[in-house]
């Protein structure tokens, strides 16, 4: 996934707590994100996940939680920088960080203290070390230690952060460096972005709002080690932002605040596909593609009304001759086939039902014509699919009107079905 050359905007967020809520089993506002960032950002925008977690842990989250596609990868408390759906290492990151550190030196000393129990051997990362160690020995272990480090002449950092996590970094390394990283390489690349939005809950997301020239939202379910970083450093600052929404939602709760526009989840809309879109013509498509499916699941969970009316909103998004070829390579007219969709009116209320669009890519053809490509997840309580979409739209000349005039799906490795 490129980036883009000017672009508007940039989110820097962290994971686990902020943009995703382990205590929401239906994902509302991480799906509120999704659907607001694919239908207005992901055209001219930059979305970072800054993580704690390894590239092993973010995989496993990526595999349970509806996770957009981003940018840019920020992983081990920002000791590994990634690009793109690939994950391609930045590498002057890697070099950058081995002055002055010793990894073996690290683990030796580390290995003196009782009170320091390892992590798993998948977050032991070639710049990180990490340990667990108790709220009551966190500030004496932290502090002999660091001084045993220094005796040796390496140069690190040591994180605590959810009361429990120790992480032992270069000490050029941190989510803030990474970011600050990034900004340099960008400015000198000439595509800075217009604004930046950093996002944490916990200690070591404090780093990020200390990089200049941000603004940053402090999520409503914080924890106590950011809070207080906050009371000791941050209040008073107008571009830091105390949400009091939780998670995702305190992250829409802060584009609002700092008015970065668009900022309404088009699943906080009421009506759909109601022809009030952006004037950025990509951004009209990509709006009219994430309210279609938006209505869609909608219709299928019960939640608008079952009526002709809205049932003809969905029909009237197809041209009469709109082909869908669906993944098993059998060939449909579109515009007959969703009537099986009237009947399925209902099949899941009440139950866990969820769809996202990620990767959304959207080119402009001759004659009003666009060609998109898109990953369409579904997930229910027992599995998740997801259909790697190419879609070709046109817009009528007299009303601009959207509407679908060719579909081709095929499975996503792994997340097929029986069922086309």
């Amino acid at each position: 996934m490129g980036l883009p050359s000017n672009p508007r905007f940039m989110i820097v967020s962290d994971l686990d707590h902020t943009m995703v809520d382990h205590h929401d089993n239906n994902n509302t506002s991480i799906l509120r994100f999704n659907a607001l960032w694919a239908a207005n950002f992901y055209h001219d925008s930059i979305l970072v996940f800054s993580t704690g977690r390894s590239p092993t842990l973010y995989k496993e989250l990526r595999k349970e939680k509806p996770l957009l596609t981003p940018n840019i990868t920020i992983m081990s408390v920002g000791t590994e920088i990634m690009y793109g759906d690939n994950m391609i290492p930045d590498q002057g990151w890697e070099h950058e960080l081995n002055e002055g550190w010793d990894r073996n030196v690290v683990v030796e000393e580390a290995s003196k203290f009782p009170e320091l129990r390892r992590q798993v051997e998948s977050e032991q990362r070639p710049h990180k070390v990490s340990f667990y160690v108790e709220k009551n020995h966190a500030d004496n272990v932290i502090g002999a230690l660091s001084s045993a480090l220094k005796e040796h002449g390496l140069k690190v950092k040591l994180i605590y952060s959810g009361g429990i996590d120790l992480d032992i970094l270069p000490e050029g390394a941190g989510k803030g460096q990474a970011l600050a990283y990034l900004l340099r390489k960008f400015k000198a690349d000439g595509r800075s972005p217009a604004s930046t939005l950093v996002c944490g809950d916990s200690g070591n997301d404090a780093e990020l709002f200390s990089v200049p020239d941000v603004h940053g939202v402090m999520v409503g379910n914080a924890q106590e080690e950011l809070l207080r970083w906050y009371a000791e450093n941050g209040q008073g600052n107008p571009h830091i932002f105390r949400a009091t929404e939780r998670c995702a939602a305190g992250i829409i709760q802060a584009m609002q605040h700092f008015d970065f526009q668009r900022n309404i989840s088009p699943r906080d809309k009421v009506q759909l596909l109601d022809g009030k879109y952006h004037s950025d013509e990509h951004a009209q498509v990509a709006q009219f593609i994430i309210e279609f499916h938006l209505l869609w699941e909608r219709w299928e969970l019960g939640k608008v009304e079952e009526s002709e009316a809205i049932f003809k909103l969905l029909k009237d998004s197809m041209v009469c001759a709109c082909s869908l070829i669906v993944p098993t390579g059998e060939e449909l007219n579109a515009y007959e086939a969703i009537e099986d969709l009237r009947t399925n009116y209902g099949a899941y209320k009440g139950q866990i039902y969820q769809n996202w669009i990620d990767r959304l890519r959207i080119q402009s053809l001759a004659n009003g014509n666009w060609v998109a490509t898109f990953d369409r997840w579904r997930r229910t309580a027992t599995k998740a699919t997801c259909r790697v979409t190419t879609a070709i739209l046109q817009s009528e000349a007299n009303s601009g009107k959207l509407q679908w005039t060719h579909i081709h799906e095929t499975w996503l490795k792994g997340y097929g079905d029986t069922k086309s």
